[in-house]
């Protein structure tokens, strides 16, 4: 990758714990692919957590200018997985060892299924870290 690369830590936390993170990253040399990788914490996660990271790596602006999406989540996170399908369009995944890729289109203004109910999730400006 080059040295133009941008970088983006999100985190979604409940209370003072992480619970589920992704790294983001655009390179000038990309074509407007940006790459994200999900996790989430080991044991127990609210439900809709997962969904609420996808949300808020879609939401950030240098994903919203992308054209495309390659990302990578742990192997049997529907969550995570439906949300993606549900903020892209014309989605494909593949597993790979432990993890699932999926690579997508990212529709124009990146807004997908925009519902009050996941403004909420987000818990805050995209990139920081939501309660």
């Amino acid at each position: 990758m080059s040295g133009h690369d941008s970088r983006e830590h999100v985190e979604i936390k409940d209370g003072d714990q992480t619970v589920a993170g992704a790294e983001v990253t655009t390179s000038a040399g990309s074509e407007g692919t940006v790459r994200a990788s999900l996790h989430a914490a080991a044991g127990h996660i609210a439900p809709g957590r997962r969904a609420s990271l996808v949300d808020a790596v879609m939401d950030l602006p240098q994903v919203q200018e992308s054209e495309r999406l390659q990302a990578a989540a742990p192997l049997g996170d529907g969550e995570s997985l439906e949300r993606l399908r549900e903020r892209t369009e014309n989605s494909t995944t593949r597993p790979a060892g432990s993890s699932v890729l999926l690579e997508a289109s990212i529709p124009a203004g990146g807004s997908g299924q925009d519902s009050p109910e996941r403004r909420e999730d987000t818990g805050g400006e995209p990139g920081r870290e939501a309660e």
